[in-house]
């Protein structure tokens, strides 16, 4: 089994490739390096093409996974990058992505905190406006979840607290802040997730916490349509991330993703152009939108 990124975005047919997962557990919050197979974040095979020029993105939970797809996605595509992470745990995998942008000839930015920690946002816009120079993109992608196989009796209050605090609370939050200093032409992506539309009853809080950024992105799409502001999400299916070893049991990777009409799990490549798509002018008349990238499995 390979530990190395397998060009995911090079291969024709979208079955494919079918990687066999290791069952290996870690410890929350996970760490790429130590996943067999390697999540593939393209870099290998995503090729940029100037969509972003000039702008300056900031990506919450941007050290790995989804993430650290999309932060080296918009930095080939011209924009200079503040990638926010869990100052301790993720430390690792966040001086790793910020490598990846600088490679790419671009700006890279620590920001570094704890989402739940509500004087973090303000403090983080701050210092993205202080290394960026301004801010037009904001991605809310950061999430948290445990997955519990017996459900919601499992689920005591502070998996329940910190679940709330991270989707939810810690979105408002960072867009709050965020909006004081967006003008026309700035876009928000929030990352949702297809658990939002169809819940599983071992995720049943991280379901209810993705339900309720969907409608939050509806909602602030409404809002802020009238400021030149745009709105949208991606609401991702299975993706082989840190997060997954770290949060579910051996049972569940052993099919991880097979159950999609695709028949396999995503890799963090593949979720990447969604992003670019939502952030660039190729979406300019595109706000209020839940953009699906599920293996095939449908969102309504």
């Amino acid at each position: 089994m390979s530990n190395e990124p397998s060009g995911t975005l090079d291969q024709d047919d979208p079955r494919g490739p079918a990687v066999d997962p290791s069952t290996e557990l870690q410890e929350y919050p996970g760490f790429t390096e130590r996943m067999d197979p390697r999540p593939d974040h393209g870099e290998d095979s995503y090729t940029g093409h100037g969509r972003l020029s000039g702008r300056r993105a900031f990506i919450t939970g941007g050290d790995s996974g989804i993430g650290r797809a999309v932060a080296l996605a918009f930095a080939r595509e011209g924009a200079d990058v503040a990638i926010g992470y869990l100052p301790e745990e993720e430390e690792e995998d966040g001086a790793s992505c910020l490598e990846l942008i600088r490679a790419e000839g671009r700006t890279a930015l620590a920001v570094p905190g704890d989402l739940r920690d509500e004087s973090y946002a303000p403090s983080a816009v701050s210092r993205v406006l202080d290394g960026l120079g301004g801010l037009d993109i904001l991605v809310n992608n950061a999430g948290y979840h445990i997955a519990q196989p017996n459900g919601l009796p499992d689920v005591d209050a502070d998996q329940l607290r910190r679940t709330f605090e991270t989707n939810v609370y810690g979105t408002i939050w960072l867009t709050q802040a965020a909006l004081p200093h967006l003008t026309a032409g700035a876009s928000i992506i929030n990352t949702t997730s297809v658990q939002g539309y169809h819940p599983s009853r071992n995720l049943m809080d991280y379901a209810a916490t993705k339900a309720a950024l969907n409608n939050l992105t509806s909602s602030l799409a409404e809002l802020l349509g009238e400021r030149g502001i745009r709105v949208n999400a991606v609401a991702p299916g299975p993706v082989w991330t840190p997060l997954q070893p770290a949060t579910t049991t051996s049972e569940k990777l052993e099919s991880f993703g097979e159950g999609t009409p695709l028949g396999r799990m995503g890799q963090p490549a593949e979720l990447a152009g969604a992003y670019v798509f939502l952030a660039s002018d190729d979406a300019r008349y595109v706000s209020g939108e839940i953009l699906g990238v599920t293996g095939g499995k449908p969102l309504a």
